[in-house]
Order: C-alpha cells, then sequence, then structure tokens
C-alpha cells in the first residue's frame, strides 16, 4: 500500500474509530466512573469509622479486586454471569465490572484522604454541637476529595484507557472498532497507532481539565 493509500486509509477510519469513542468509550468511562465514586465513598467511611464486620467486608471486596486481573474480571462478569444463567449485556457488565474495579482503587485513595484529616477539627465539630454526619458531609469529605482530586483524576485517566478491555466482551468501544478495520485491511501497524493517538487524546483533555481543578481547588482553598 503506498503512503497516499495509507494516508487516505488514516483520515477515512479515523471517523470510524473516534465515533465509537464518543457514544460508547466515553459513556462507559463516565457512569463506571460515577459508580465507583460513590462506591469508594461508602467503603472509604466504612473502614474510616471501623463499623464491625463491614470492615473486614470491605477490607476482603479490596483484596479481592486488587488481587485479581481486570481481564478476568470482566470474563466473570459478561461470559461467567452468562454460563449460570444471569443473562447480562455486554455495556452493563463492564460497566459493573469497571465500577468496582476502581471503586477498590480509589477507596484506597479516599481511606488515605480520610485519614489525613485533622482529628482537631472532627472534635471542633462536636463542640459547636454538629452530628458525625454533619461533620463528615460538611467538614470531612469535602477537605478530603480536595486531597484525593489529583489520584482520583489519574485514576479516571486509567479508566479511559482500561475500557479498550472491553472490546474482549464484544463491548464495540473504538479499540473493538479498530480491530475490525485493521482485519478488513491488515494495516494493524497504522490503525493500532492511530488509536492509540486517539486515547492519547482524550488523556491529554482529561489531564488539562485535570489541573484546571487542581488550580481551582488551591484557590478554594487559599480564600477559606
Amino acid at each position: 500500500m503506498s503512503f497516499q493509500d495509507q494516508w487516505e486509509l488514516f483520515v477515512d477510519s479515523f471517523w470510524k474509530i473516534l465515533l465509537p469513542g464518543l457514544t460508547m468509550t466515553i459513556p462507559l468511562t463516565i457512569i463506571a466512573f460515577a459508580l465507583a465514586i460513590v462506591i469508594a465513598v461508602i467503603v472509604a467511611m466504612i473502614q474510616y469509622a471501623k463499623v464491625p464486620v463491614l470492615s473486614s467486608i470491605c477490607r476482603f471486596y479490596i483484596w479481592i479486586i486488587r488481587g485479581t486481573p481486570l481481564m478476568v474480571q470482566l470474563a466473570i462478569g459478561f461470559y461467567g454471569l452468562n454460563s449460570i444463567g444471569i443473562k447480562i449485556e455486554a455495556f452493563p457488565a463492564a460497566v459493573l465490572v469497571f465500577a468496582l474495579n476502581e471503586g477498590a482503587y480509589c477507596a484506597e485513595t479516599m481511606r488515605g484522604s480520610l485519614e489525613a484529616i485533622s482529628v482537631g477539627q472532627i472534635e471542633a465539630g462536636y463542640c459547636v454541637g454538629m452530628s458525625y454526619t454533619q461533620i463528615m458531609w460538611h467538614i470531612v469529605l469535602p477537605q478530603a476529595f480536595r486531597i484525593a482530586f489529583p489520584a482520583l483524576g489519574n485514576s479516571l485517566i486509567g479508566m479511559v484507557k482500561d475500557t479498550s478491555l472491553a472490546s474482549n466482551i464484544t463491548y464495540a468501544e473504538m479499540f473493538m472498532a479498530t480491530k475490525r478495520i485493521a482485519g478488513k485491511t491488515y494495516q494493524f501497524m497504522l490503525l493500532y497507532v492511530e488509536v492509540a493517538l486517539i486515547y492519547l487524546l482524550f488523556s491529554t483533555v482529561l489531564t488539562w481539565l485535570q489541573r484546571f481543578g487542581e488550580k481551582k481547588l488551591d484557590t478554594y482553598g487559599v480564600n477559606q
């Protein structure tokens, strides 16, 4: 294939790869990460409060997730569940697995951030008549999120790249679209480099947003 033919293929395939990225990869990332944050906060707060039994269950959950490959978790969440009669489509399976996976890692980030908050601030909250829930909601969690923001931003960027694994459970995100085009044209190097550049584009945009958010949080902290 000549250089001109390769360039035409590169241009023609760009939108065919980018469109699934915008309509499949990005929605999967946003929904799964939002759920992961909810899971992370709940798990982190249970461990922070040292709730009997529940703390042990949370530690077991984190141990299982962090000790097994994401690809295996996806296979269990899709092929495994379907094999035992629990019918689930590729998208909800991917959302579930990515949320549980990222939730475990973000939970540890949140737990560390919660423990970084001075005990004196909690005691001060009690002194002015606040309940435990009010202290957590108005004092501890806002500061914990500010501390955890850079690490959570990195986790989000990592999830965008990890969504490429969803192609292995038949979810038609942009890496699967690339594989289909490559299978027809046999231009594997060209097309895989192209999809890598699109992932890089997504990651770069998120990196800019992360830095913008960090600056805003720093400004907010100075004004408090």
